[in-house]
């Protein structure tokens, strides 16, 4: 049996090649001891993949199959007293499995184990029709949401999560977002649940995506490099540039944290750092961290909450041949919420 799949086959710039995704044909992988096949039904689109492509992430194992917000339903099992059943649906997430005997593992940070892999990366993810993974990393997704709109929620859902998490936000503090993508829009609507007299200020480039999120909830929204309104008690950065970085640490208060969302920054951008001054933008016990990946605990724990808040993205769909027509749309920052691949 072979399926559909779009492989990268080499890195490299999408102004130069906005093509980098090859429609190819592969065998239908069989799942091996402890994994499960999934049958891939949607698979979400995000801006790692650009990462990937364009050489900023630790490299992939090339060629691969991209994808790392995948729902389907479990078409085989790699062995007896699975918990899972053939036809349920699930996720997988960008965590494709970790050692579990690290120190890291034990505490349950497998997103800082040294032998993390990654889906999409390090083994093939769901720009296909068929993907396995070990049964410990899938994840049954809750009812009430269509295939697309759960695919954002295993990554700019999770891991959006984890970094509203990491703020150490109280409830009637100020939240500043930069960027207004698939994760953050998500993060205006758990913060407004989670933190209800928070108040959220919005730091994005185009007029579309502030006006989005004044319709979402934020009470202030403006340019990266507006002051805001208000100072800021966190502030979380999903944007893959340095300069809303270095302009977000004037907003904040003192002893405020700066929780940075992205996995890789522009390099073309760096020069952005010279302009850091420690007075205005580091000190008073002013904090930056980073967000690196996601646990299962963060993946499961988002999942229920999505369920029991009704939190949903805002998603375009695309067929799984215009993936790199999506890639495109991402890098030139065409985004209202969240892209999505669907197979069937």
């Amino acid at each position: 049996m072979h399926m559909k799949a779009m492989m990268l086959k080499k890195l490299g710039s999408l102004e130069e090649n906005p093509r980098p995704l090859e429609l190819v044909d592969l065998p239908e992988p069989v799942p091996a001891e402890g994994e499960i096949l999934v049958r891939v039904t949607a698979c979400g689109v995000c801006h790692t993949e650009l990462d990937e492509i364009e050489g900023r992430t630790p490299p992939p194992h090339l060629p691969v199959v991209l994808g790392h917000q995948v729902v389907g339903r479990i078409g085989a099992t790699g062995g007896k007293g699975s918990d899972l059943t053939i036809g349920e649906r699930v996720g997988v997430a960008w965590i494709y499995s970790a050692c579990g005997a690290c120190k890291f593992c034990l505490a349950g940070d497998e997103n800082l184990c040294p032998n993390f892999k990654a889906t999409g990366r390090d083994v093939n993810g769901g720009y296909a029709g068929y993907m396995t993974v070990p049964e410990g990393f899938a994840y049954r997704i809750p009812e009430g949401f269509s295939d697309a709109e759960a695919a954002p929620l295993l990554c700019a859902g999770a891991v959006g999560y984890r970094a509203l998490k990491l703020t150490g936000l109280a409830n009637g503090q100020n939240l500043g977002l930069t960027g207004f993508g698939a994760s953050n829009h998500l993060v205006l609507k758990m913060a407004r649940h989670l933190y209800p007299r928070a108040k959220i200020y919005v730091f994005a480039r185009s007029a579309q995506e502030r006006a989005f999120a004044e319709q979402l909830g934020a009470v202030w929204a403006g340019d990266a490099a507006e002051a805001s309104p208000e100072k800021l008690d966190a502030i979380i950065d999903a944007t893959p540039v340095w300069k809303p970085v270095v302009e977000a640490l004037k907003n904040l208060e003192p002893g405020g944290r700066l929780v940075i969302n992205a996995i890789r920054k522009e390099e073309g951008d760096k020069d952005y750092l010279l302009r850091l001054d420690y007075p205005s933008h580091l000190w008073l016990e002013k904090e930056i961290k980073s967000v690196a990946n996601v646990t299962r605990r963060d993946v499961i724990e988002f999942l229920a909450l999505a369920a029991e808040t009704d939190i949903r993205p805002e998603i375009q769909e695309y067929a799984l041949e215009e993936a790199n027509l999506a890639l495109v749309e991402l890098k030139r920052r065409v985004i209202r919420g969240a892209k999505v691949l669907r197979m069937v």
